[in-house]
C-alpha cells in the first residue's frame, strides 16, 4: 500500500491512500494501458464473489436496489436501451441467483434515450412497491414519463406484479434521471425525483396511489439561485454535461438536529436542505467553489450528518470528503474545501457510492467495486476491491443513440448494501449484476459504530431511528 501526496484536482495538496495493485495511471507511476486491462481482474483477498448474473451486455444495466428483509430476497435492476424497464433477481439461494422477472416499456422499439435508470423499493401500508425512473428523448413515446410504480407485494408470484401508477411531467419533458424513496419522520412515504429543470420534485406516495389529481406532488427543492448554468462543459468530454438542475441526492434524518435533510448534488455544487416540512424546504448550507467542481453528481452524508462523500463526474476527479459542521453551525456561508480526497486509479473515475460508516462502498466504473474506510475523514484508507468491468480502457458511454464511445463511463454503475447480512451488490453497465461478501462485514447497524443507525436503507415500518414519534399524514386512503 502506498501513500501519495497529490495536488491539482482540488487545487491543494491532500493525502490519499492508493492500493498497490491500482498504481497504473497514478502520478509518478506507469501509464495506464491503452488496450485491455489484464491487471484489472479479480479482487483483494478479503472480497469474495457470491454470484454474477449477465443482463444483456454493453450499457443495458444501470442502477438498482436491494430489499433489506431476508424474507423478501429480491433485487430490482433498472435496464436501458432495448431492455428499457427492469429485472427482478431472486436471491433466496445465493449459490443460484436467478432472473425471476423482466418488464419492458410498451413498444420499446419506438423509444429513444437512456431508458430505465434507477429502481427504488418502498413499503406502504403493508404492501411493497418499486419506483423506477425513465428518460426518453423528445419526439419518441413517453418523453414526459418520469417514473412508473409497480406493486411487487405478491412476489415470488410474478403474475401479481402490476403497474399501479405513472408519474408524468409534461412541463419538464425528458423524464427523471434519478429518484430516492424516503420514510419521513412524520410517517409519510415520499419520493424525491430529479427533473429536467432546476428543481427536484417531492411526491407523497399515498396520495399518488390514491389517484391524487396532482400525482401526489407536494413540494419542490430548488437549486439555489445563482448556481445554475445553461451551458455545457466541454472539458467533461467526450460526454457534455449540462451544469444545471439536480443529478443525484440522498435524503436522511439528522437525529442530532431533529431534521429531515435533503442532500442534493447538481448545478454549481452540493446543497443541504431542511425538508422536515417538505412543502417548504429551507436551505441549510452549501458546498460550492472548490477547484474542479463545476457541478455535483453524488452527495452522501455520514450517519450523523457531520461529514459527506461527494462525486463530480469527470475523468480524473476523485471522491471528495467534506466536513459539513462549519456550514451546519452557521460558521461559514458555504463550505469550500474538502478534508481529503480518494480515488482508486487517478486515470479513471469513481461513480456512485453508499456509506455504511466507517466504510464507503463505491461503484467505480472501470475499477469495479471499491471499498475504503473513512473513520478518520482526513486519511481514507483502502479496504478492498473487485474488478467487474472486464472491459477495454476508454471504451465507455459516448451518448445516445449509439451509446458506444471513448470515455471512462463504463463498468460498475450502481452499488447497494443489504444491512441485514452485509451482502454487497454492484450493477455493472457492461457485465450485469454482481454480489459479494467482505471479510468481517456480516451486516451493519450504525449503533455498533457509535453512530445513528441511519443509511439509505429505510425502516419502512417505524421511520427514522431517533425521530420524534411519527404523526400519520392526513391523506386519502390508498386503494
Amino acid at each position: 500500500m502506498q501513500i501519495r501526496t497529490i495536488a491539482g484536482a482540488v487545487g491543494l495538496a491532500l493525502s490519499a491512500t492508493l492500493a498497490g495493485a491500482q498504481t497504473p495511471g497514478t502520478p509518478g507511476g506507469p501509464p495506464a494501458p491503452a488496450g485491455a486491462l489484464p491487471e484489472k481482474v479479480g479482487g483483494s483477498a478479503n472480497i469474495h464473489l457470491v454470484g454474477h448474473v449477465p443482463l444483456g451486455g454493453y450499457f443495458r444495466v444501470t442502477d438498482a436496489d436491494l430489499e433489506q428483509e431476508l424474507t423478501r430476497p429480491y433485487a430490482y435492476v433498472a435496464q436501458s436501451r432495448e431492455r428499457a424497464g427492469f429485472s427482478i433477481l431472486d436471491l433466496k439461494d445465493l449459490s443460484n441467483i436467478r432472473v425471476l422477472y423482466r418488464w419492458k416499456i410498451e413498444n420499446v422499439a419506438l423509444h429513444r434515450g437512456l431508458g430505465g435508470l434507477r429502481a427504488k423499493y418502498f413499503k406502504l401500508k403493508g404492501r411493497y412497491y418499486v419506483a423506477e425512473c425513465f428518460q426518453f428523448a423528445q419526439g419518441t413515446p413517453d418523453n414526459d414519463l418520469g417514473a412508473i410504480i409497480f406493486d411487487v407485494t405478491g412476489l415470488p408470484d410474478t403474475s401479481k406484479v402490476k403497474v399501479v401508477a405513472r408519474i408524468r411531467a409534461p412541463e419538464t419533458p425528458g423524464g427523471f434521471h434519478n429518484l430516492f424513496a424516503y420514510k419521513h419522520s412524520d410517517g409519510r412515504v415520499l419520493l424525491f425525483t430529479t427533473t429536467t429543470s432546476n428543481v427536484a420534485n417531492i411526491y407523497d406516495m399515498e396520495k399518488l396511489l390514491a389517484g391524487d389529481k396532482d400525482q401526489g406532488l407536494i413540494g419542490k427543492v430548488p437549486v439555489p439561485p445563482g448556481n445554475t448554468r445553461s451551458e455545457v462543459l466541454p472539458g467533461f468530454a467526450p460526454v457534455q454535461i449540462a451544469l444545471q438542475g439536480y443529478h443525484d441526492f440522498y435524503v436522511g434524518y439528522d437525529p442530532g438536529r431533529a431534521q429531515d435533510k435533503f442532500y442534493g448534488a447538481g448545478g454549481g455544487g452540493y446543497y443541504v436542505y431542511d425538508v422536515t416540512h417538505p412543502e417548504a424546504p429551507k436551505l441549510v448550507t452549501s458546498i460550492v467553489g472548490p477547484a474542479g467542481i463545476a457541478w455535483g453528481h453524488t452527495f452522501t452524508p455520514s450517519p450523523d450528518g457531520n461529514f459527506a462523500v461527494t462525486e463530480t463526474e469527470y475523468q480524473w476527479a476523485p471522491l471528495r470528503i467534506f466536513d459539513l459542521r462549519p456550514g451546519l453551525e452557521g460558521k461559514v456561508p458555504a463550505i469550500t474545501q474538502p478534508t481529503a480526497v480518494w480515488n482508486a486509479d487517478w486515470n479513471d473515475l469513481a461513480h456512485n457510492h453508499e456509506v455504511r460508516w466507517p466504510y464507503v462502498f463505491v461503484s467505480a466504473y472501470e475499477d469495479g467495486l471499491q471499498i475504503f474506510n473513512m473513520q478518520d475523514p482526513m486519511h481514507p484508507k483502502e479496504k478492498g476491491w473487485y474488478y467487474t468491468c472486464e472491459c477495454t480502457h476508454m471504451s465507455g458511454y459516448g451518448g445516445t443513440p449509439d451509446f458506444s464511445g471513448q470515455s471512462v463511463y463504463n463498468g460498475a454503475f450502481g452499488v447497494m448494501v443489504r444491512n441485514t447480512d452485509g451482502l454487497i451488490m454492484i450493477t455493472d453497465s457492461n457485465t450485469g449484476a454482481w454480489f459479494f461478501k467482505m471479510d468481517g462485514f456480516t451486516g451493519w447497524n450504525g449503533e455498533d459504530w457509535g453512530m445513528p443507525n441511519i443509511s439509505s436503507a429505510q425502516d419502512w415500518d417505524h421511520g427514522p431511528p431517533g425521530a420524534r414519534p411519527a404523526t400519520p399524514a392526513k391523506t386519502a386512503a390508498s386503494p
